[in-house]
């Protein structure tokens, strides 16, 4: 076969040969081409307020795309006491984008590895920053004080050898950067590095490099993005199962790199169950080999301590992961969705630990506590894609027949998946049965698969709110059972607190419960604050912290699977103990003798000022 020809095979045809499959990813080597450089997302996408003084979503990609959206602009006004002409626009670029710290001769030094560079500006900004509400604000309204000197593209794992071979010759840090999704400062350069900063982009190394059918691995290189990933397995006839909330940008390498949890764990596993073996490659440049990796491909091993753990959950500190063997599934050939609404919180929780303690979990259950459920049925246009109300459940039939009470019911949302539909059918009875006994109402398959495609529409939302002096961020934790209500209740009655200490009248905070385990949940927070204050975002910070410590003090964990990064890296200390930090110096120590990795995450104090 010619070179030409072989260009142009298919993907079945590569992954038949178990070649490497090259392909076009959904996101461009140039990001900011496809997407927004200082927001969430597709540029084309988002919520806006039109000349008519109505939010709509633009574009055609979600279901709510090119749709006016009335009850939200309504709830955003009531809530929030919005005036929709006070909008705060945001800078076209920032007036000062720092100068790179690069020497001429360290430039050519570079120029003869033949890897792909920039010292673009634009460019070195896309890879300066994360999405926590800090960050987006200084993109939106001010600068960021250090920014990586230079991008690098490698496109394999000899290439990152190559790249941190020169770092530790020539005293460089070096940054990797995956899909930019991270919410916890990861990516951040710290404030006071005065070294040269590169910002390894990891998007160019995406292959994937065999797919084994007969064992159900994939091996892939740790740039592909989560839809990528999908979209190809699917043309095999498989599925990796790991879906976060960030798939359509997120790396396979940053899902390993902050011990990632994807909506349909109770089917797939976490990332940490999902991983048969990695390799990343250490800053021990002296050493023969500089790459650490298992041997084998098996299953399980009982030979000392798992260090591909010690990969997990690393955040860019000790290497770059370059390649991850994963488990797959063959494609379920049964996918449905469920919904079920319960008179209040209290009974939705219940329910979803008796559901997880009898283990006939879907591939995801998730339960909205009522600020959210209020909050999730503004987000439908006035006709059409409709909410639960215009689904086929009455508003009546809730209220005055079964006696709920509209200001505390929840909902729970399902997705079932499987190969043989008695198996499913009875999963199904028995959730429902469990649901019945603490006044679940089913609610239909509608509205379930509406909850689930809402998932990659909220994150849009922070866009547009911060443009009318609404600052809003996510952060989650992991609890027990018998802890969670509790945790939830002082968490909110705690901002409820905090926000009056600083003059916030009007606020909001919800929860939600997103993975269950035998032993607890995930809980998942949403707040924001209006808030017309100089020091805003200094403000919110201050009752997100306030915040994460009473989670802390109620038992909850820093994190289920944002990680620590920068943001909490103050409580680490405190939720995993000395010893363990200290056993996490010694390894960065054994590592990066050179301090290649410097990001800071985990162990910093660094923190950037406005």
């Amino acid at each position: 076969m010619s070179e030409e020809q072989g260009k142009h095979k298919t993907i079945a045809e590569m992954a038949s040969a178990n070649e490497p499959i090259e392909f076009e990813s959904a996101v461009p080597k140039i990001r900011q081409e496809l997407l927004k450089w200082n927001g969430w997302g597709y540029k084309d996408s988002g919520f806006r307020v039109n000349d008519k003084s109505m939010i709509e979503f633009t574009g055609n990609r979600y279901p709510i795309g090119n749709r006016e959206l009335p009850y939200f602009t309504k709830w955003c006004e009531t809530t929030f006491d919005i005036t929709w002409d006070m909008k705060h626009t945001s800078q076209n670029l920032p007036k000062h984008i720092p100068e790179p710290i690069l020497s001429a001769e360290l430039l050519e030094v570079i120029k003869k590895l033949m890897i792909d560079y920039s010292i673009d500006g634009v460019d070195r900004l896309f890879r300066a920053h994360g999405h926590t509400l800090r960050e987006i604000y200084l993109l939106k309204y001010s600068s960021f004080q250090r920014i990586p000197d230079i991008v690098l593209w490698p496109k394999c794992h000899e290439d990152v050898i190559k790249i941190v071979n020169i770092c530790a010759h020539y005293g460089i840090v070096c940054i990797p950067f995956g899909g930019g999704t991270s919410v916890s400062r990861a990516a951040c350069c710290p404030p006071d590095e005065r070294r040269t900063i590169i910002s390894l982009d990891t998007s160019q190394m995406n292959r994937i490099l065999w797919i084994d059918r007969d064992n159900l691995l994939i091996c892939c290189e740790s740039g592909i993005i989560g839809q990528d990933l999908e979209r190809l397995l699917r043309t095999e006839g498989f599925t990796c199962g790991h879906e976060p909330d960030s798939y359509e940008f997120s790396s396979l390498g940053g899902w390993v790199a902050t011990r990632a949890s994807g909506m349909k764990k109770n089917t797939y596993g976490n990332i940490e169950d999902l991983v048969v073996r990695l390799r990343m490659v250490t800053g021990r440049t002296e050493d023969p080999v500089i790459t650490l990796e298992r041997s084998n491909l098996v299953p399980r091993v009982s030979c000392g301590p798992d260090f591909d753990h010690v990969i997990l959950g690393s955040e860019g500190t000790l290497g770059i992961i370059t390649e991850i063997v994963l488990k797959i599934r063959p494609l379920p050939r049964i996918v449905k969705y469920g919904s079920i609404v319960f008179p209040h919180f209290l009974s939705g929780v219940c329910a979803l630990q008796e559901i997880a303690k009898e283990r006939c979990q879907p591939a995801s259950i998730r339960l909205m506590d009522n600020e959210q459920f209020q909050m999730g049925q503004t987000l439908r246009p006035e006709s059409g894609w409709g909410g639960l109300i215009l689904q086929g459940l009455k508003h009546m039939y809730i209220t005055r027949i079964k006696g709920f009470r509209w200001d505390q019911i929840c909902v729970a949302t399902l997705l079932m998946e499987g190969d043989v539909a008695e198996d499913t059918a009875t999963q199904e009875r028995k959730i429902y049965k469990i649901a019945d006994k603490y006044g679940g109402i089913p609610a239909g398959e509608a509205n379930g698969e509406r909850g689930y495609m809402l998932t990659f529409v909220i994150a849009y939302i922070r866009d547009l709110a911060i443009e009318f002096n609404i600052f809003a961020e996510s952060f989650e934790t992991s609890v027990s059972w018998n802890r969670a209500l509790s945790l939830c209740r002082n968490v909110k009655s705690r901002v409820a607190r905090d926000c009056k200490v600083h003059g916030i009248s009007k606020y909001f905070i919800s929860c939600r419960v997103t993975q269950t385990y035998d032993v607890g949940c995930c809980v998942y927070f949403y707040l924001a604050i209006s808030s017309n204050m100089e020091n805003s975002v200094e403000t919110f910070e201050a009752i997100e912290h306030a915040a994460r410590e009473e989670i802390l003090a109620n038992g909850g964990s820093l994190s289920h699977h944002h990680g620590v990064g920068k943001i909490r890296a103050s409580f680490y200390p405190e939720a995993v103990g000395e010893a363990n930090v200290s056993l996490y110096r010694a390894t960065k120590a054994h590592l990066d003798p050179h301090d290649i990795f410097a990001a800071g995450n985990m162990v910093s104090g660094n923190k950037s000022k406005l």
